[in-house]
């Protein structure tokens, strides 16, 4: 038999049909990265999860390919978090997502070798998170939803919507370390602007209704809601609020548009955008001790106009301009 003769047309086509199996052959399949997430309220009160997950996306994450995401909630009950960050931690995850002050405190003391990544939380540095923003070190670093002025500029927003008030009951709950330093600032900023406040502690749902008899019993004009972990407060506040026609400064726009007068606070669609693009940087290689701890640049005016006529005021123009959301 004389020797076989492949027709150099022939080798072309069989190697543009191997080529391709040949680099596939030689690519690393991509590797699975497990994201866990510790939440102490259920994910659909936290307003700008939706964005986190949507930024994944665009940062080229795709659950169910290249990610895995491990969700653990506490519903409101917080005693429940320290077991529920021992099982993310059980897990193995990358990086875990530690949403809120309860939420990065259970982390916290549940590993010093997973990388945490903390959001809205209320201060970092005074709950022993961290030791400074700039450079927080060791295993954690994140998002923080408070600066130091921001009680006293909520507190003046709400005189500027309530322009006769003189006194102004903050509501608080004393159990929430971030609601320290916020009564502080408030207390600085009741003489500037001509108010009298005074501290009303709350603890639980069902001290609303003495909380808001003794209020009423000094004369409030308006009521603050000191920022913390008390949004399973504030339904039941609106309520009376309304009943008693209190102007009443809540914790964010959910509450406006359920009832609230107005609210000013961080952006949390943008407090979680920042928080997805860290979760990226320290999956790539970045020491989450490396990265500092951000504080809030954007925030949100909101204001109900029926809650205003409800209670018989008129919202200045001046602070009508100002807001992100009306509720008409």
């Amino acid at each position: 038999m004389g020797p076989i003769v492949i027709k150099r047309t022939a080798i072309v086509a069989l190697l543009l049909l191997t080529a391709p199996l040949a680099v596939e052959a030689q690519q690393p399949r991509q590797a699975v990265q497990t994201v866990g997430v510790l939440t102490p309220q259920r994910l659909e009160q936290q307003a700008g999860y939706p964005t986190f997950l949507e930024t994944l996306r665009l940062l080229g994450y795709q659950e169910g390919s290249n990610l895995r995401m491990l969700l653990r909630s506490a519903d409101g009950k917080l005693d429940r978090l320290p077991a529920l960050a021992a099982e993310l931690v059980a897990a193995r995850p990358d990086i875990i997502v530690a949403l809120n002050t309860p939420g990065a405190r259970a982390a916290i003391q549940a590993t010093k070798q997973i990388a945490i990544v903390m959001t809205s939380v209320g201060d970092p540095v005074g709950s022993g998170f961290v030791s400074n923003l700039a450079r927080p070190g060791g295993n954690v670093t994140g998002i923080s939803n408070m600066v130091a002025e921001l009680a006293s500029k909520r507190l003046a927003l709400l005189k500027e919507a309530v322009p006769g008030a003189t006194r102004i009951a903050a509501m608080f709950n004393p159990d929430d370390p971030v609601t320290v330093p916020q009564l502080r600032d408030a207390e600085r900023a009741a003489p500037v602007l001509k108010i009298e406040i005074r501290l009303f502690p709350v603890r639980a749902v069902g001290h609303l209704p003495e909380t808001f008899k003794q209020m009423l019993a000094w004369r409030a004009d308006g009521a603050l809601w000191i920022l913390g972990q008390q949004q399973a407060f504030q339904t039941g506040s609106i309520e009376f609020a309304a009943s008693h026609r209190l102007p009443l400064m809540v914790a964010n726009r959910q509450s406006v548009e359920a009832g609230g007068l107005i609210s000013y606070t961080y952006d949390p669609v943008d407090q979680y955008r920042r928080t997805a693009v860290y979760v990226d940087r320290i999956l790539k290689g970045t020491k989450p001790g490396d990265l500092p701890v951000e504080q809030p640049t954007k925030f949100e005016l909101a204001i109900n106009l029926k809650t205003s006529k409800a209670l018989g005021l008129t919202i200045p123009p001046s602070l009508l301009t100002q807001a992100d959301r009306v509720v008409e």
